[in-house]
């Protein structure tokens, strides 16, 4: 990972930042995420029942492929020098915009839409997130999600 100042994190804002390798959303992956989360409404879990619905088969859980975001994120490279540490701050905005069908693979794409200082050794990133699927021209999800960073300061 390469470290950068705020001013070489300032001038990457409007830039793509990350594109992770393609994940496959397998039945499995699906059939656990229902029992981690206890939702097993059966457009997740029951093929034969989902494959009666609009979408023609079993589809991810919406927050499955959300959760997947950090996963997909492994990419990215925005840190700052002198990095202690980085976690989530949440989302100021979330749709689920296409369902992602069992057997289908997805990929997080990441931009630099801000970023800006908090305090002292702390800073705000907005990334614009982007779920594609494999082979369709709309998203499985976008998100403005934030992020902060604590860094050492001086003194």
């Amino acid at each position: 990972m390469r470290l950068s100042t705020p001013e070489e994190v300032r001038a990457r804002i409007g830039t793509e930042v990350g594109l992770s390798p393609w994940v496959e959303i397998s039945q499995d992956m699906i059939n656990r995420f229902a029992d981690l989360t206890d939702d097993h409404l059966f457009i997740h879990i029951d093929p034969v029942a989902a494959a009666a619905t609009p979408f023609g088969g079993t589809i991810a859980h919406g927050f499955l492929v959300m959760s997947l975001l950090s996963s997909l994120a492994k990419g990215v490279n925005v840190a700052l020098e002198g990095l202690v540490t980085s976690v989530n701050y949440g989302f100021d905005k979330v749709r689920m915009v296409s369902p992602v069908h069992a057997g289908k693979r997805i990929r997080g794409r990441f931009v630099l839409q801000h970023f800006t200082e908090k305090g002292p050794g702390q800073w705000l990133l907005t990334l614009a997130a982007t779920v594609e699927i494999e082979g369709e021209a709309r998203p499985a999800l976008v998100a403005e999600w934030l992020s902060l960073q604590w860094v050492k300061t001086p003194g």
